[in-house]
């Protein structure tokens, strides 16, 4: 007997076996590494989405988007969830857009990083722009949310506290790392009496890139990372033994992971000085994470923000999303 299988079920019965759901590993720190159930060291490469809410509004927050992450190579998503964008949808419309984020990630077996997006001193509550503005009280509701809506899901594996600490040049007044450090233990214990058990991770000053204080100061907690921020212009070149000495170090005795990288060139739309350099700059730091088990997540998965990845609906790379696309394709 000879059966004739048509081309299309074809088709879909290879897609559906590519893109099989998995029952996801929880993911938990041993001494300075990320390992799965097994124990296995676990190292990511993701990008960052734009916030959901800009996503949704541009007709972007779908599966589609997800799976053109997953065929760029990446194991990992971070959603920006800026304070302005949670308030204004309302907790209830922002949680369904996680909700499907969350399922979509996990359809393609990319592990979820959420990250309260604010930029500025939280302890003073100033900050560099409206969008940011958060409170302690606000901070803390929405982490004992998260931790209750999404604590026992393997998928959402990492919970950054805040994005970038900085004081500007003492334009958003003073904050000494013991205080810094108070309020990250606080969230943690929040989060952990509300059932998350997801890795928290604790940023460093000046925009998240120096981690200088952890070496007297650790945060008091366990099965949590560190984050740094290292665009280009945080340094002058050689960068890599001035990464070793602002965060890289840390590696040492924790695990890292750096929650925002990119560059692009000046002709760039929306180029700023922080992010403007070449592919030098990926090659520098992609071959210092890769030797260092140090994870990193790509800035940004948009069309829009800088330093962008892709160009247009259709998913053209930019030039940094061409280097960027090749570098996680080829682990």
């Amino acid at each position: 007997m000879k059966f004739k299988l048509d081309l299309s079920l074809l088709l879909v019965l290879i897609s559906a076996a590519i893109y099989a759901q998995k029952p996801m590993d929880r993911l938990s720190v041993n001494q300075n590494e990320f390992v799965n159930e097994e124990g296995e060291i676990m190292v990511f490469r993701g990008v960052n989405t734009s916030d959901p809410d800009k996503l949704e509004k541009d007709d972007l927050w779908n599966e589609n988007y997800f799976k053109e992450i997953k065929d760029w190579g990446a194991t990992i998503v971070r959603f920006p969830i800026h304070p302005e964008a949670w308030r204004e949808r309302g907790e209830k419309e922002y949680l369904k857009l996680l909700d499907k984020g969350i399922e979509w990630a996990e359809k393609y077996s990319m592990y979820v990083i959420l990250d309260w997006h604010s930029i500025g001193n939280l302890k003073n509550q100033l900050y560099l722009d409206d969008m940011y503005y958060t409170t302690l009280p606000e901070t803390f509701a929405f982490w004992k949310l998260m931790a209750v809506r999404y604590g026992d899901r393997p998928s959402v594996a990492f919970y950054e506290l805040f994005n970038e600490p900085t004081v500007y040049n003492q334009r958003f007044g003073t904050l000494k790392w013991k205080e810094w450090k108070s309020i990250m233990e606080e969230i943690i214990t929040i989060i952990r009496a509300n059932g998350g058990e997801g890795i928290p991770l604790v940023a460093g000053f000046n925009w998240a890139y120096d981690l200088g204080p952890v070496k007297e100061q650790p945060i008091e907690a366990e099965n949590i990372g560190y984050v740094a921020h290292p665009y280009p212009q945080k340094r002058e070149k050689p960068w890599d033994p001035k990464w070793t000495e602002d965060w890289g170090f840390v590696k040492e005795k924790y695990p890292v992971i750096l929650t925002e990288i990119g560059f692009c060139d000046e002709s760039s739309p929306g180029a700023h000085v922080p992010v403007i350099s070449d592919e030098s700059y990926g090659d520098a730091i992609s071959n210092y994470a890769d030797k260092r088990n140090i994870s990193y997540v790509i800035w940004v998965f948009d069309m829009d923000w800088a330093p962008r990845m892709y160009k247009d609906r259709n998913f053209t790379p930019s030039r940094q999303g061409r280097y960027f696309k090749k570098k996680m394709q080829s682990y």
